[in-house]
């Protein structure tokens, strides 16, 4: 099996954010707003003329990235619309530098990414509801589709890779996968590439040249490697309501809890997590996606150090199905859900100090203790026994995923 470098640091970057960005943020009911409230293309065209994100849209997003915690950031250069945010040097007039704004939003974007120091990724659509040869020409609207990655890969320096989306669409034609991957590798060779499976077809790889299956608002599951002739990463987009796009109207916002699981689930299986916010129309972050970020950021500034480099392993922990343990060399990382709570019966649902949990260990345990505040834990260990009795959380705290790091001899 051939492993390459690049993948194995793609999945160490553990979180990123998922950016959906365009002139449909105008109208507030999300990305396939033009599509589903069947909106004419002449109409459509004219959102050009108010688009005008703030001077600093891409600088405030990359510091709330940053203080999340993500690691990477992977938005929308161009969406089924059409609509491109970069510079497509003369392909087209429906574009960001001929918009209303008359700016590269992608040159923006990419230099806020590297002033924080995150990772740009380029999310790119192959289906486009705009361009005429998409329905009417599709193979000369596949060179349309090349020469546009091809300044992405040009014209912005090193990126961490090209994500796509909308293969799904024509699932029987012929999407000349070997050119667009090929012309990829000639200018951005350590770029992962990428192509959605959407919903229909989640952990499903595909073509040679992709670099990580993804699991759609999917939990991921463990890869099966066996036969296969090369390592591939994973990775989970999530969304925290119904939308990509910013909906006005969209109250249904996941609970940080459940978020915070998710962020721990796809660590267990080695997979990325890439967390969805749609902007508003001047490119700012909505209050509840800000808040939903900033929870997240305080979480993984606790854990942080089991996110990334720690791998899976197969112990498991008895009695216990969602806790698991990941390890880095001589270092293991216990991931403990559901942990119960000192508190007055009247006011806590969790209402015993009791807490306990047993695996399997073969190394001597020199110390444990929590990554949150570096307090010990009790443990006993009997030849590769290994008991861990604590009082997880007096009233006051909650942390949803408490993750205790384990140090042994090795």
């Amino acid at each position: 099996m051939i492993v390459k470098q690049y993948i194995k640091e793609f999945e160490k970057l553990g979180f990123g954010m998922f950016v959906h960005f365009g002139i449909y943020s105008q109208m507030e009911k999300g990305e396939w707003v033009q599509s589903l409230y069947g909106i004419d293309i002449p109409r459509y065209e004219k959102l050009t003329q108010t688009f005008v994100p703030k001077e600093n849209w891409a600088k405030e997003l990359a510091k709330t990235a940053k203080a999340a915690g993500c690691r990477y950031i992977n938005i929308t250069t161009r969406h089924h619309d059409g609509f491109s945010l970069f510079d497509t040097c003369g392909l087209s007039d429906y574009d960001a530098p001929h918009s209303a704004c008359g700016r590269d939003l992608i040159r923006e974007f990419v230099d806020a990414c590297r002033e924080e120091g995150l990772v740009p990724f380029f999310y790119h659509t192959l289906m486009d509801w705009h361009h005429p040869d998409y329905e009417g020409n599709f193979p000369k609207y596949l060179e349309y589709l090349r020469s546009s990655v091809e300044i992405l890969c040009k014209n912005y320096g090193k990126i961490g890779g090209i994500w796509f989306d909308g293969m799904w669409h024509k699932p029987d034609s012929d999407w000349e996968e070997d050119a667009l991957y090929g012309m990829i590798r000639s200018y951005q060779p350590e770029a992962m590439i990428i192509n959605n499976t959407g919903l229909s077809a989640r952990g499903a790889l595909g073509h040679i040249e992709l670099d990580s299956v993804t699991f759609e608002r999917g939990k991921p599951e463990p890869l099966n490697m066996e036969g296969a002739p090369k390592y591939v990463a994973s990775e989970m987009c999530q969304i925290t309501c119904d939308h990509w796009g910013y909906a006005c109207e969209d109250l249904n916002f996941k609970g940080t809890g459940q978020l915070i699981r998710e962020l721990a689930d796809c660590r267990r299986y080695r997979s990325n997590m890439l967390m969805n916010v749609g902007l508003m129309a001047d490119g700012s972050i909505s209050a509840m996606d800000s808040e939903i970020f900033r929870v997240l950021g305080r979480w993984v500034s606790y854990f942080d150090e089991a996110l990334h480099t720690p791998v899976p392993t197969d112990i498991s922990v008895a009695g216990k199905p969602n806790d698991f343990i990941l390890r880095d060399a001589n270092t293991y990382y216990l991931f403990c859900y559901d942990l119960p709570m000192v508190a007055d019966t009247n006011v806590a649902l969790y209402t015993t100090a009791e807490y306990e949990s047993r695996f399997t260990l073969p190394e001597k345990i020199d110390a444990i203790c929590w990554l949150d505040n570096g307090e010990k834990v009790e443990f006993t260990q009997q030849g590769d026994a290994v008991t861990v009795q604590t009082v997880p959380f007096v009233y006051g705290r909650s942390l949803v995923v408490r993750v205790a790091k384990i140090t042994t001899r090795g």
